[in-house]
């Protein structure tokens, strides 16, 4: 590729990764946009799922993660959840992560080659908590503990929940490193109508009991959506609504703060939470979403160098 296809080839990026469940396998799709324009990403901070797929890719293993994500059906998620009626949570989420350390190996953050921040909250204190050393998967583990869903993370005598609680996109955490862009992934962006993805049809998903009363625990209405007068959201759905209502607020206050050159925006009706079965269709949007957002950028500064 010629570099004037590529015109922001060379600079260097500290990326930030908001939380939004199976919505942020978006990241791994603008990842991939970043590498294509040639971009360099030196620094990635994360929440939740963002502290997942931006710590899984300083290891220097997203395709190992990409490949095995792509494949997953909603038995196989269904297989990776322990649940628990005690300590917090509803799932303990040692399966999952002992599946991921299985998958890409185990490290120390300071050991990786692309500096890395998951953030993560402090029950006890209230405040945020920035895991920037010490094993990786310690980090992920607090930072994806989304409150009532996953057991809090017990980590050097503190209760640690998840980061998007108090900074579902944590920009701050990169103003530590010096590069030539900040770019920012939102996944709990406004709802666009009609919906980025379609609905798949109910006779192509899996039918068995275990997972219809899976479905009609965690889905919800989603803005927009035609309901029947007698319909209610389950109590997850009720909870992660709120959650997301909580997180899009504080977001917005974060990026009235601080700058950032590049903003991709994945719409919060992209998919529920727990859709991590539709991951080729997320990956492809937060792609298409990021070329779209760098072509822009660049289209910006070529305007203001005109001036």
């Amino acid at each position: 590729m010629k570099s004037h296809d590529r015109p922001l080839a060379g600079q260097s990026v500290s990326l930030v990764l908001g939380s939004g469940g199976a919505r942020g396998l978006a990241h791994i799709g603008v990842i991939r946009a970043l590498e294509k324009a040639g971009l360099e990403i030196r620094h990635i901070a994360g929440s939740s799922m963002g502290a997942l797929v931006g710590g899984i890719h300083a290891a220097g293993h997203l395709d190992a993660y990409e490949e095995w994500v792509r494949t997953l059906e909603q038995s196989d998620i269904l297989a990776l959840v322990d649940w628990t009626f005690s300590g917090g949570g509803l799932i303990r989420g040692r399966r999952i992560i002992d599946k991921l350390s299985d998958l890409i190996g185990r490290y120390d953050i300071e050991d990786l080659d692309t500096e890395f921040t998951a953030v993560a909250v402090d029950l006890d204190t209230g405040r945020e908590v920035w895991l920037d050393r010490g094993p990786l998967f310690d980090a992920i583990r607090a930072s994806i503990a989304i409150p009532g869903v996953f057991t809090p993370h017990e980590y050097r005598g503190r209760t640690l929940i998840d980061g998007g609680i108090l900074n579902p996109v944590p920009i701050a955490p990169t103003l530590r490193a010096i590069n030539d862009l900040v770019v920012v992934v939102d996944v709990n962006a406004t709802a666009v109508y009609p919906a980025p993805l379609e609905r798949p049809s109910e006779e192509t998903e899996e039918s068995s009991g275990m997972m219809r009363k899976v479905r009609e625990f965690m889905n919800g209405w989603r803005d927009g959506d035609r309901k029947d007068k007698d319909e209610r959201p389950g109590l997850m759905a009720v909870m992660m609504r709120a959650l997301d209502t909580m997180e899009a607020a504080i977001a917005r206050h974060h990026m009235a703060i601080f700058r950032s050159d590049i903003m991709i925006n994945v719409p919060k009706n992209t998919c529920f939470v727990h859709e991590f079965h539709r991951a080729s269709e997320v990956i492809a949007l937060g792609e298409k979403l990021a070329e779209e957002a760098i072509a822009s950028a660049d289209l910006e500064r070529r305007h203001i160098a005109d001036r």
